[in-house]
């Protein structure tokens, strides 16, 4: 088989996660890192083996020997990339959120279609095993006629206003923080299982530290807890530390019957990383915890609840190809990623594939869905989220 030769952009905690899914795939070779920072791309580079380091990283554009390019950099930085590797011919492989506006992911996502190029969103929650075989229950009717659609994604990584991140200055990350990076996974994940479109919204948003002290040097995500008061200077913060939204879905035949509710927070003490979703039909209910990523509840009326572990033995035969591990051994977020990253890879290998990740159009959408929410929050009222 043909190595694909891929690059990195960004030395982050997200190009750590995405060097690490790379090397678990046979085909792929990564043989060059980008970042703003030189020295942060060799130090990243010699502990992966990776020889070729670039602060420019259209040098890398220039090379025809790289097939793609992996996109891990603070979200103003993505539209800009991104359009510069599909004119270079490059496959893309972009975080979310796919660009600042709906501008711009339209535009991108045109261009991939033009170029004939793959482009992948990273919404790797989408390939957690369980969350497969949620999908694949609905999509054989064993949960009936969807009613309800409720959860949310809970973190406490900056609880304290001495907790800092390049996400929230406002010029790095857009107009949005906890909705577009967390809540956009939500979303994406309550469309991807269910199968329907969210149709109108009304959102509120909070911001509970209006100032922060932001660190005087670089601090990677995460990692700013062992800091000290000497460290930091003030910021005012411009972004939402929490976001609730209720919602109707829209199967596209009976309109706007489905009903939904939505919290999402980055300060919530003792949550790490928790996305939890709830879907119940008229026939059953499922509800799945990323905090226990290999357990599916399954709910019922007139029966005993299941909580169902993970086996690929015993999942359904379209959800068995996301769990390469037997039953007993866990699979978490790195394995998402892989799952995602040898789908993609694997798109790029063989033409023929039909793309089974979401892309540049999936990336488009949540920024829709992200637009309605804020216009919602500025007029304290119901907006409706249009198709496109």
């Amino acid at each position: 088989m043909k190595s694909i030769k891929t690059a990195i952009f960004g030395t982050g905690f997200m190009g750590r996660v995405h060097l690490d899914a790379l090397r678990r795939l046979e085909n792929v070779e990564v043989v060059a890192i980008a970042a703003t920072n030189q020295e942060s791309a060799r130090r990243l580079g010699a502990g992966f083996g990776i020889s070729t380091f670039t602060a420019d990283y259209r040098e890398i554009l220039r090379d025809p020997t790289v097939d793609a390019v992996h996109i891990l950099t603070p979200n103003a930085l993505h539209y800009e990339m991104a359009r510069a590797a599909l004119e270079a011919g490059k496959h893309v492989a972009c975080e979310k959120p796919l660009a600042i506006t709906v501008e711009e992911a339209e535009e991108l996502a045109a261009l991939a279609a033009k170029k004939g190029l793959r482009n992948c969103v990273c919404h790797n929650l989408r390939f957690y095993p369980m969350v497969q075989q949620l999908r694949r229950m609905r999509e054989a009717g064993e949960l009936g006629e969807i009613l309800s659609v409720q959860g949310g994604y809970s973190q406490d990584w900056l609880l304290y206003d001495t907790d800092w991140n390049w996400r929230i200055d406002a010029k790095s990350a857009g107009p949005s923080r906890c909705l577009a990076d967390i809540g956009s996974h939500w979303f994406d994940m309550a469309e991807h299982l269910t199968g329907l479109r969210v149709s109108s919204l009304v959102a509120d948003l909070q911001t509970f530290h209006p100032t922060r002290k932001q660190p005087k040097h670089s601090v990677e995500s995460f990692a700013n807890k062992l800091l000290g008061p000497e460290d930091y200077v003030e910021r005012a913060v411009e972004t939402e530390d929490f976001g609730s939204v209720i919602f109707h879905m829209d199967d596209g035949h009976m309109g706007s019957r489905v009903r939904g509710a939505m919290v999402v927070s980055q300060a919530s003490a003792g949550r790490k990383n928790r996305l939890s979703i709830e879907i119940y039909g008229s026939k059953a209910g499922a509800a799945w915890d990323q905090e226990r990523p290999n357990e599916l509840w399954i709910g019922h009326r007139d029966t005993s609840n299941e909580i169902i572990i993970k086996d690929p033995a015993l999942l359904k035969a379209e959800a068995r190809s996301y769990a390469d591990l037997p039953g007993g051994h866990a699979e978490g977020y790195g394995d998402s990623h892989k799952q995602l990253m040898r789908r993609f890879y694997a798109s790029i290998a063989d033409s023929s594939i039909a793309p089974e990740y979401p892309q540049f159009a999936d990336g488009l959408r949540q920024l829709i869905i992200l637009r309605a929410e804020l216009e919602s929050h500025r007029a304290r009222g119901w907006i409706d989220v249009p198709e496109h």
